[in-house]
Formats: structure tokens, sequence, C-alpha cells
């Protein structure tokens, strides 16, 4: 793209008064650099990104509530973790990481598999079996 057709939309940018660089080509057909105060398109999947976020974050924390899901599943997605990155952290089997997920096992976790779980999330052994949602 031409370095004066690089997008100036309205967007999660345009807020705060950051730009974003950009590459783009000058004149003569060379590459050089452009700021940019947002993109539409851009500014729609990211907002449509971080309101799935949410919603699984959501989902997650009434999981642990009704007694469906371990703290585990929501500490996971409230750091945008999956099983496999989650697994990773922990230097665990992720069949063992799932098994975790569920209340009765947790509840029998050793206090040196939740300290790897607690240290992977920023957190307490103890903030992590006794959390609760409100």
């Amino acid at each position: 793209m031409k370095k004066e057709e690089v997008p100036q939309d309205e967007g999660n940018l345009s807020k705060s008064k950051m730009k974003e660089l950009m590459y783009a080509t000058d004149e003569k057909g060379n590459y050089t650099t452009a700021l940019s105060s947002g993109w539409e398109p851009k500014t729609i999947a990211l907002s449509n990104s971080i309101a799935e976020i949410n919603e699984r974050i959501t989902l997650a924390k009434s999981q642990v509530k009704n007694g469906i899901a371990s703290p585990i599943v929501y500490f996971m997605e409230l750091h945008k973790m999956d099983l496999v990155i989650l697994a990773s952290y922990t230097e665990m089997w992720k069949w063992r990481v799932k098994r975790h997920f569920k209340p009765k096992v947790f509840s029998k976790l050793k206090e040196s598999v939740l300290q790897k779980y607690a240290d992977t999330f920023n957190l307490s052994v103890s903030e992590l079996r006794n959390f609760s949602v409100d």
C-alpha cells in the first residue's frame, strides 16, 4: 500500500492517541514506515476476539460456581491459555491437566501440584485452593 493510503480509521488506538507503525511504499516504490491511527477491519476483529475471550471467562466462572469445573479452568481462561499452553507451563501431560479440571480431582491435589498451577497463574496456593465465585 502507498504511504498516503495507510488507514487512519477511528479505532482502539485513536482513543489513546497512540499510532501503529505500518510499512508502506513511498513515491519511488521504496518501502518506508507510516503511522496509522487504526483500520476498521482490524478494530472489528480485535473487538470480536476480546468479546469471545470475555464470554469464555464468564462461562468458566459459572462452571466453577456450579461445581462443574475446578478453578484451574477459570484461571486458564483468564490468562488467555488453552490446555496445551497450560500443560507446557506446568510441565505436565495434557491428559493430567485436563483431569485436574474436575472439582473432585482438584480437591485432592497435592500441594506440589497446586504450587505449579499457582506459580503459572501468579497466585498463592491458598488463593487457588480457596477461590470462590461471588
